[in-house]
């Protein structure tokens, strides 16, 4: 590692945005996968259905189960102005939750915002900025309404951020389970049952850890060098069952940036551990930071400046991370989140 590789500016790629994916492959497992194999700097350009070609027995891929919520809502203040509020989390402290507002003028405590039936009433202003609320339903009633109610948050570089009816189930993974994402795991989009009876047919299994996305994962950095910036706090979970087979394999694909920040986070001494209930984690990985849990990582490709890019450079190293994205460029390959596939095969030499 060098001081360049210390600089945010140094993650910075152009991309036209005409490859930018707003809408997913028409099916999942026919999205591009890019096969980049350490061992032997060797590019391969594949389909994701051909997934179980690059892999072998004894692999273990490792998912984040973790399902979004719809948790946008749009209404109005108590003037009349239009509003806009986004839950940032389904854990509540007795009742208050963590939301971004969006609205004119100034905001402050005791301002309510109208929903329908649902009302949103300002409880804390954090330092971070965003804003503690209360609602008029209990938990049950309140994810009910949301789920009647409330927008998929799909992120602004795709159509605006607007969702329609098919984003409930485009931005879902097959095996979606446990509520309270803002964001979904996005390389696990690529995944089908099929893909998966195939990984089985080979001896490659599967393991579930459950990290609830939160909106700061996709945020850009904004301090000029990358030790200056604070890490967002997610909370996961790894089920004993689960936690038995990771540490069982032979070797762990993370599908995912977030399923490689339970198992960093979640690494001594060799293997995987977990203190239930539930841990949290701000991890920052990036080049400079050792990354040992993992054999594998299958990712999308991510947006400039943002620690999921500095995630991936972790891994590869910033300058060969870039190389890659150039040549998925070259390659017309589509980015974000629902965008194509990358499989990093790590060199044997660095696990």
């Amino acid at each position: 590692m060098n001081k360049t590789d210390l600089l945010t500016e140094s993650y910075h790629y152009d991309l036209p945005a005409h490859f930018i994916a707003d809408r997913p492959a028409p099916k999942r497992e026919e999205s591009k996968l890019m096969v980049y194999d350490q061992d032997f700097d060797r590019i391969t350009h594949t389909t994701f259905k051909n997934l179980p070609d690059f892999l072998k027995s004894g692999d273990m891929l490792v998912l984040n189960q973790s399902k979004v919520f719809p948790c946008r809502l749009l209404g109005q203040k108590s003037s009349g102005g239009k509003a806009e509020l986004f839950i940032l989390s389904l854990i509540d402290q007795d009742g208050i939750y963590p939301a971004m507002i969006r609205s004119n003028g100034k905001k402050h405590l005791g301002d309510i915002y109208h929903f329908g039936d649902l009302e949103a009433k300002i409880v804390g202003v954090p330092e971070a900025g965003d804003f503690l609320v209360s609602f008029n339903l209990g938990p049950k009633r309140l994810l009910q309404y949301l789920e009647a109610k409330a927008h998929i948050p799909i992120p602004p570089y795709i159509r605006g951020g607007i969702a329609d009816e098919k984003d409930k189930n485009d931005y879902q993974t097959v095996y979606a389970k446990k509520m309270g994402s803002v964001a979904a795991p996005t390389a696990g989009l690529h995944f089908t049952e099929k893909v998966f009876e195939d990984c089985e047919s080979k001896g490659i299994d599967k393991a579930f850890v459950t990290l609830h996305v939160g909106a700061g994962t996709f945020k850009t950095v904004s301090s000029e060098n990358i030790n200056d910036h604070k890490m967002h706090s997610e909370f996961y979970e790894i089920e004993r069952d689960q936690l038995e087979k990771i540490n069982k394999a032979s070797r762990r694909i993370a599908v995912g940036t977030t399923s490689l920040r339970v198992l960093e986070s979640s690494y001594q001494e060799g293997e995987i551990k977990f203190n239930p209930p539930i841990e949290s984690t701000e991890i920052f990985l990036h080049p400079g930071v050792e990354v040992k849990s993992i054999g594998g990582l299958i990712t999308n490709f991510h947006l400039p400046k943002s620690t999921l890019l500095m995630l991936v450079s972790s891994l590869l190293g910033r300058e060969k991370t870039l190389e890659l994205y150039k040549v998925a460029i070259e390659n017309n390959y589509r980015f974000f989140s629902y965008g194509d596939a990358m499989l990093i095969l790590r060199s044997q030499n660095e696990q």
